[in-house]
């Protein structure tokens, strides 16, 4: 049976990142995924370019069922500390918006630095490897892997979420946790589209293809699930044939649950009801007009078919009562989704190995020494913008700089 100091099961961005710096700090680390590519995910995020961090992460911007344990890590390793390995590195990048931060060429610059920095620390790495059982002994663990039997004194969980299964997630991590006693919050895809009852979509699938600002929220306030947050962002909303994306959407998802309502606000530039008040004045231009300056060609023929208000009505003529009508519909628009695109288009997991249970200065264990969970599959989620990159590279350094040398606990 090999022995190492430390075992990290998945070599996805927590998993990489923590062998390649505990390893250079003298841990003898083996590191086994069961996928054939490394980083799959890194590697087709951020359209190809990997939005590898965000200028602004904060611990405001990620959810949690307990939102100050991921405060600890995120201060110890910040953005500017990643920027810093990818300069050594020499891999250029660029701000693309609102903090942030993508590769000028291509993921795969990340996936490199990422296996440099293993073999930097002397990293074996066994891929595709799974790993059959697992098992707690006196000293550690054994475990069973198509390459042979292995003991470590410390064993790393960096096995991700549920999100995009068709490269090779699992819930592997977290069947592990359960069986070995520790709670799991309930997980569900975030940062995905969110769908709508064909009955209810019809009238709106000739906007799809439309794109524009909105502000959304959703959760909170009397009558929400419990444990429900609030969400509130200003970003692009896209519609489609079945109902909504674009990184709006993909936020608000996050905090969304089923049975809730969301709320857009198409206008969120203004008040629309005064903007259509003072058109009134002295106007002889017509609704459909003076309403298409202020909204997409398409969004203002639905809102006044939908309200049945005739476009070429004079603005001089229009009534108090159906300014605010209009206005209420646009800028406080309800729609109650019926559910998500689900685990294939999810890009991240709400959920997981519930913290409570770990230390927020080691990602350890609090009943079982030597366990570690690290990135992903702990319940700890980030916005939209990559905020779970810096999760993944925070709490995975965490992790490193508490595995011993030799395995001492």
């Amino acid at each position: 049976m090999e022995n190492f100091d430390a075992v990290i099961v998945g070599a996805g961005a927590a998993g990489l990142f923590c062998a390649g710096m505990a390893g250079q700090r003298g841990v003898r680390v083996l590191l086994l995924d069961h996928a054939t590519q490394v980083a799959e995910k890194i590697r087709i995020s951020g359209g190809g370019r990997c939005n590898f961090t965000n200028l602004g992460a904060s611990p405001a911007n990620f959810l949690s069922d307990n939102p100050h344990f991921c405060r600890s890590a995120l201060a110890r390793y910040r953005p500017s500390d990643f920027t810093d390995l990818l300069r050594r590195h020499g891999v250029s990048f660029h701000e693309k918006h609102l903090g942030q931060l993508f590769c000028d060429h291509s993921s795969q610059d990340i996936i490199d630095v990422l296996l440099r920095e293993c073999a930097a620390g002397q990293v074996t790495r066994r891929q595709p490897c799974s790993v059959l059982a697992v098992q707690r002994v006196t000293k550690g663990f054994e475990l069973t892997t198509s390459a042979g039997p292995v003991h470590t004194p410390q064993l790393v969980i960096a096995t991700g979420g549920l999100p995009i299964p068709q490269i090779g997630a699992s819930d592997w991590g977290l069947r592990l946790a359960r069986d070995w006693g520790l709670k799991i919050i309930e997980t569900r895809p975030a940062l995905v589209p969110l769908t709508f009852a064909s009955s209810e979509w019809a009238p709106l699938v000739e906007l799809s293809g439309l794109s524009l600002p909105a502000r959304l929220t959703c959760g909170g306030g009397k009558g929400a699930p419990k444990g429900a947050l609030k969400g509130e962002f200003l970003e692009d909303v896209l519609f489609t044939h079945r109902g909504l994306s674009g990184p709006g959407t993909l936020q608000i998802s996050s905090y969304w649950r089923g049975g809730q309502a969301i709320q857009m606000d198409l206008y969120p530039q203004g008040d629309l009801a005064n903007s259509l008040r003072e058109a009134k004045n002295g106007s002889r231009r017509q609704l459909g007009t003076v309403l298409a300056q202020h909204l997409p060609n398409r969004l203002a023929e639905f809102w006044l078919q939908r309200l049945g208000l005739n476009p070429s009505q004079p603005m001089a003529e229009m009534k108090d009562r159906d300014i605010e009508r209009l206005a209420q519909g646009v800028q406080a628009w309800s729609l109650k989704p019926d559910g998500t695109e689900g685990w294939k288009k999810a890009e991240v997991m709400v959920g997981g190995v519930d913290t409570r249970q770990l230390s927020s200065q080691t990602m350890a264990s609090l009943s079982i020494p030597g366990l570690h969970f690290i990135g992903e599959v702990v319940d700890v989620t980030g916005w939209l913008g990559g905020y779970n990159f810096q999760w993944a590279w925070a709490s995975g350094a965490a992790c490193a700089e508490a595995l011993r040398p030799g395995g001492t606990l």
